[in-house]
Order: C-alpha cells, then sequence, then structure tokens
C-alpha cells in the first residue's frame, strides 16, 4: 500500500490574497490523491514536504522552520525574482502530480553555520545563503582578519565581508562582484564588501575549510547578518564558519538544470543586440 504523504505549507502573509486560489487547487488536488496537506502548522514534525509559497525570503523562512530535519522543500515563486523559489504558480499542479509519482529529483544545498564566543541568546546560526560581517549604519570601515584552516588569509578594510554558499553566489555575493558558484561544488566564496584596496578581490575555498574571523572597528560593534537576519556583536568576539553536518533539500522536477534557471532568472547568457 503507498504511503499516504504529508505536506505543510508555509507561506507569505502578504501576498495571501495571489496564493489563496492556488492553495486552493493544491488542497483538493492532494485530497483527491490521498495526500494531507497542513496549513501553517505549529511543528513540521511527521511531515514529508514542505510546499513554500511567495519569494525567495519566505523560501528563506521555510528553510529556517526545517532546520535540520532535512524535510525536502518546493518553492513556489509568488514574487519577482524568485531564484530560490523556482516553480511558477501555473506549474504547481504539475509539480504536485510528479511528486506524488515520485518523478523528482533532491538537490542538497550546502548550509553554513556561525560559531561565536559570546552569548547571542536565542539565534539561528545557520544559513543557507550567506553569513555576512558588516559595518554598523553610520560607522567608518571595519577591520576583518580571515584565516582559512588556521592560515591567515588577509586584512580586510572594508564594509564588510560576505562567506556565500553555491546557493548564495547569486545573492549578496553576487551583487558586490563575486563569481556565480554551481550547487554541489563543494566550496565557498569570501567577497569582500567595498573594500578599501583593489588588491581584495572574491577568492573560493573549499567548503571543509573553516573559517576564522577577528573583527576590530571604531565604534567598537558591528553587525553579523546570517541570510539576512542580523544582530550587533561586540568587538573582541571571535567568529568562526563552518559547513553544517545537514543540507536543504530542494525538489525539482527532473530535466531541470541550475543553468536553466540561470537563464530565465539571470538572463545569463542573453544578447539584446
Amino acid at each position: 500500500m503507498q504511503q499516504q504523504l504529508t505536506f505543510a505549507f508555509l507561506g507569505n502573509e502578504y501576498r495571501s490574497g495571489a496564493i489563496a486560489p492556488y492553495l486552493e487547487q493544491a488542497t483538493n488536488f492532494l485530497a483527491a490523491h490521498h495526500a494531507r496537506l497542513f496549513i501553517e502548522p505549529a511543528t513540521l514534525e511527521e511531515v514529508d514536504f514542505v510546499l513554500s509559497m511567495g519569494g525567495d525570503g519566505t523560501f528563506l523562512r521555510a528553510v529556517n522552520r526545517i532546520g535540520a530535519r532535512e524535510i525536502p522543500i518546493i518553492g513556489v515563486n509568488m514574487g519577482r525574482l524568485g531564484f530560490l523559489a523556482d516553480v511558477h504558480p501555473e506549474q504547481l499542479m504539475v509539480m504536485l502530480s510528479e511528486v506524488l509519482a515520485g518523478h523528482y529529483t533532491l538537490e542538497n544545498h550546502t548550509v553554513i553555520q556561525l560559531h561565536a564566543t559570546c552569548s547571542a541568546g536565542e539565534w539561528n546560526p545557520f544559513a543557507l545563503n550567506d553569513i555576512a560581517i558588516l559595518k554598523r549604519d553610520t560607522a567608518a570601515m571595519i577591520r576583518i582578519s580571515a584565516r582559512v584552516d588556521g592560515a591567515l588569509l588577509g586584512e580586510y578594510q572594508a564594509d564588510g565581508l560576505i562567506v556565500a554558499t553555491p546557493t548564495g553566489s547569486t545573492a549578496y555575493s553576487l551583487s558586490n562582484g563575486g563569481p556565480i558558484i554551481v550547487p554541489q561544488s563543494g566550496s565557498l566564496c569570501l567577497t569582500p564588501v567595498a573594500p578599501h584596496s583593489l588588491n581584495l578581490r572574491p577568492i573560493v575555498i573549499n567548503d571543509s575549510s573553516k573559517i576564522d574571523l577577528e573583527v576590530e572597528s571604531r565604534s567598537h560593534s558591528f553587525l553579523v547578518a546570517i541570510d539576512g537576519r542580523s544582530m550587533k556583536m561586540a568587538d573582541g568576539v571571535q567568529l568562526s564558519i563552518t559547513k553544517a553536518q545537514h543540507v536543504v533539500k530542494v525538489v525539482k522536477l527532473q530535466g531541470q538544470s541550475f543553468f536553466t534557471t540561470l537563464r530565465e532568472k539571470l538572463m545569463w547568457g542573453v544578447d539584446q543586440r
């Protein structure tokens, strides 16, 4: 007997009007195929798939909710770009049909983790996209000493430093001149934000490396942004970034590739002449 699948819907409340008709279709479709759909459940225990409907921000919040459970996530784009949430709402029924039939692939995405020698209260140290060390709004440049596996990489005098996964290489890092990195390439990128020196450029390292950071600021404090979730930290805090032990599993239709998404979302290689 085929196992009854359970889906959890996590959506963008500000787009509830646009989401409602597609959510109703999904609910009716899954019920007709003996699957269950829970709307914004309090817990994700015993959930087989998470259905994220919104934009990339909604997708990241869903990833935050999933944590280390490695529940496969289906990202439906109700926003603008939708690089992470790359399923068009008109394709939702096709995607659900293929998932129920088992005709899909799971793409594993690297997660990175921040370790800090301070008490930051309740916080989620995991990032799918990036961890950024940034100056505060009105502060001068900060100095960041970076070591990779114990070896000194360099001293960054800049507005900040981004440590990006391959998934995050098309986000904040890209807007600061970082390279696009193919998922599952086993690498991370360190991208400076507005560096004071022209000799500081993005550098790609192995994702098994440990990155140690020390920060100095004239304001004696700086910001750490983990997938956009920011907190203030004081000078003297020892920071390290490593690859997490879990991954994020993204549901893809068979035949769907990263390069297709690049061409469709970033107009990669398109010549408008």
